[in-house]
């Protein structure tokens, strides 16, 4: 058998050990799936023989899941078979458990989807008291739920309500939590004790059946005839919509078979379950999910997009120009991940105040049992506020988060590049800027080695945001590139690299979705139908409301450079409708955004944010007709032709980091699997005339030349 050995002793222990050739971890392959057949049918031709059974691993890690190239290839005429696969993994499980032989499984290190149904086979399971590792069935996170049984069994051991968070969410849990839980019965210090706990049980268990196949068994909280369940299922679909939007068909599934087979017998809650998966594994959704989460991910993780033959390193000391909101939280990312951080202002009093940020997150950190007294101690101790250029010296790296203005950014790149780390008297450290729209190319001609110079753009808030987007010049070497992206991930960030250009990529795309908003409200499309569009198409809120939180005189300001930029290029920038719109609201109305006081929205002391009232006379047209499911098309598509031009065009030179990026930076719908999945997986040519139609009406923005075509039919993944 090419993934998992079998071997019975002389004492009548019967030892299965998952390895699977040539992989670093054990997945639910096809031929995984025939060797469970076969050594199945082993076990049964033994059983006479057998006095127990240990689930075994010889790789790091105990099992990883299922094997998602496979389900990428997938198509919906798949689902008859998948089902038939999906249910051949569950009568070899229950052919096991139902033995009358007590089965043990050793958990050596992470059980994670179909990984933790493989150990939920067994009647008794022991773990190692790690806590790198990691159990649980996050398939809702792939556009999938536990299918090999994990739906079932949970809502069986934890009930209805107990089982939702690790479910619906996919909340994963570590050897401490499931043996408090209950779901795992034995922890030990090391990996070679597994075996001697598993054979001692076996001892003392000659016999075991599962809690489910027990006559006596009652679902803990009880079943949904019972009252309390059944008002909380009531309102539990609701709730689950009111978070997904109806656009994350997982959750919905997974809650429906989790009541449905609570009310069946144990064999036909399988195969509720079977038919569930089947369907969602052959669905556009959980193939861009999986695209995304788990291929794009990891392609990032693994240092796809890092430059190759540089060697790993990580700053020990960085300075932050600018102490406020970005520049305080840049501080906190450092100093929270162990690295010494001079947070540097015009006046010590600034700097202290962009510490405070710091000393707020860990005191809340700290309240909640996240951190404790000595950590918060810690991570405050290694932020040192500063007036002085000279407490940056010996800085590995520096990275500026000054406002948007070219020459403050030259001024302050002069004078601190000076105090970087330097070795035999040649300056070693990287300078970096947090600017955001600004080409790179051109803040480092104030550089002395514009090959050090690069872009490292941060996301506000900075604590939440995962992403961070490196941004090459065109003089920046792959040696600073490295750097950077090893520390964005030293710091637990997610890095995507970018070439250099105007907006870069992740701003020049947020760009198009809020001005697409914008343009709406300047053909008469009512204000609250643009948010509700918005958010119904899975974006985190409404263009309107994106671009008060960013402040409009921000839009205003990039608008007037880039005017300026072309002019000095003996060029004419041609505003469009969106940006013209939002230059009226701050010059004309003098609505600069939230910071200000109010933009599309108004901030009343008291009370939630509402629509500025006089949006509705200076721009609605009531005779104006118009159709949600376009402005949906609109915001999404706008989005994902921009995204395909910057592919074209070289800002953007990866799919995983064009997908990521536009996920985890400008919260582009992860049901889509990331701007680019989304046009895969709505097909190229079907993506093609859509987005004809869309131009037709609604401008250029929408036009797909052949080139941008070509080039994303070059760059289509393949699995």
């Amino acid at each position: 058998m090419q993934t998992l050995h079998y071997q019975l002793d002389a004492d009548g222990v019967a030892t299965i050990t998952f390895d699977a050739a040539g992989s670093p971890v054990n997945t639910m392959s096809l031929a995984w799936q025939d060797d469970l057949s076969d050594v199945v049918a082993t076990v049964v031709g033994d059983v006479a023989r057998i006095k127990g059974i240990v689930l075994a691993s010889a790789k790091s890690t105990f099992f990883a899941g299922a094997d998602l190239k496979g389900l990428m290839r997938l198509t919906a005429a798949d689902a008859p078979r998948m089902f038939t696969e999906i249910e051949r993994i569950k009568r070899n499980f229950r052919t096991l458990e139902t033995l009358g032989k007590p089965v043990v499984a050793c958990l050596n290190g992470t059980a994670l989807g179909g990984g933790w149904e493989v150990a939920l086979a067994a009647h008794h399971r022991v773990a190692v008291d790690d806590g790198r590792a990691q159990f649980g069935l996050p398939e809702v996170t792939l556009g999938l739920i536990p299918g090999a049984s994990g739906v079932t069994k949970m809502t069986r051991l934890l009930g209805l309500m107990g089982a939702q968070p690790y479910v619906l969410e996919g909340k994963t849990f570590g050897a401490r939590e499931a043996l408090e839980l209950g779901l795992v019965h034995e922890l030990v210090a090391d990996a070679s004790q597994l075996r001697e706990r598993a054979l001692a049980w076996i001892a003392e268990h000659p016999s075991a059946q599962q809690p489910w196949d027990d006559k006596n068994y009652k679902m803990p909280g009880g079943t949904p005839a019972n009252p309390k369940v059944a008002a909380a299922l009531t309102v539990a679909p609701a709730m689950l919509r009111k978070t997904t939007r109806g656009l994350y068909p997982a959750p919905e599934a997974a809650l429906a078979v989790m009541a449905e087979g609570a009310l069946v017998d144990f064999d036909t809650a399988l195969r509720i379950e079977s038919r569930a998966l089947a369907r969602l594994a052959c669905g556009v959704n959980a193939r861009s999910m999986i695209s995304a989460f788990f291929f794009d991910l990891n392609a990032i993780k693994s240092g796809q997009s890092r430059p190759k033959d540089v060697p790993r390193s990580q700053p020990l000391k960085v300075g932050v120009l600018g102490a406020g909101m970005m520049g305080a939280g840049i501080a906190w990312a450092n100093a929270s991940r162990g690295i010494a951080t001079v947070l540097k202002d015009v006046s010590l009093a600034k700097a202290e105040a962009g510490k405070a940020l710091s000393r707020q997150l860990a005191a809340a950190r700290v309240a909640k049992g996240r951190m404790s007294v000595a950590e918060q101690d810690a991570v405050l101790a290694r932020i040192t506020p500063s007036e002085r250029d000279a407490d940056l010296r010996g800085c590995d790296l520096i990275i500026e988060a000054v406002f948007e203005s070219r020459e403050l950014k030259a001024r302050v790149t002069r004078d601190a590049e000076t105090m970087l780390a330097a070795a035999d008297g040649f300056a070693t450290g990287v300078f970096a800027s947090n600017t955001s729209t600004l080409p790179i190319s051109g803040l480092a001609g104030a550089s002395a080695r514009p090959e050090k110079f690069i872009g490292i753009h941060f996301f506000s808030p900075v604590d939440k945001m995962k992403l961070v987007e490196i941004i090459r010049g065109r003089q920046t070497d792959d040696e600073t590139v490295a750097r950077a992206f090893d520390y964005v991930q030293a710091i637990g960030k997610v890095p995507i690299v970018v070439n250099d250009s105007r907006g870069f990529f992740t701003s020049r795309v947020f760009g198009s979705f809020v001005m697409e908003g914008a343009a709406m409200l300047a053909e008469g499309v009512p204000a609250a139908v643009i948010e509700n569009a918005g958010i119904q198409a899975g974006m985190p809120v409404g263009p309107l409301a994106v671009l008060d939180e960013t402040a409009l005189s921000l839009s205003v300001h990039v608008l007037e450079q880039t005017r300026a930029d072309f002019a000095a290029d003996g060029k004419s920038y041609v505003a469009g409708p969106g940006e013209l719109l939002v230059e009226l609201m701050v010059k004309e109305h003098k609505r600069a955004g939230r910071a200000a006081g109010g933009g599309f929205y108004d901030y009343p002391a008291s009370g939630k944010k509402h629509l500025w009232p006089q949006l509705k006379p200076l721009f609605e047209r009531p005779t104006l007709a118009w159709d949600i499911a376009e402005l949906k098309d609109r915001l999404l598509y706008r989005q994902a032709i921009e995204t395909a031009r910057c592919l074209h065009e070289g800002v953007v030179t990866t799919v995983h980091d064009a997908n990521i990026g536009s996920i985890f930076g400008i919260g582009f719908p992860a049901w889509t699997g990331g701007a680019l999945q989304f046009i895969y997986g709505m097909g190229i040519d079907a993506f093609a005339a859509r987005a004809a139609q869309l131009a037709a009406t609604h401008g250029a923005g929408f036009a797909l030349n052949d080139a941008v075509l070509q080039t994303l039919r070059h760059r289509q993944p393949h699995y």
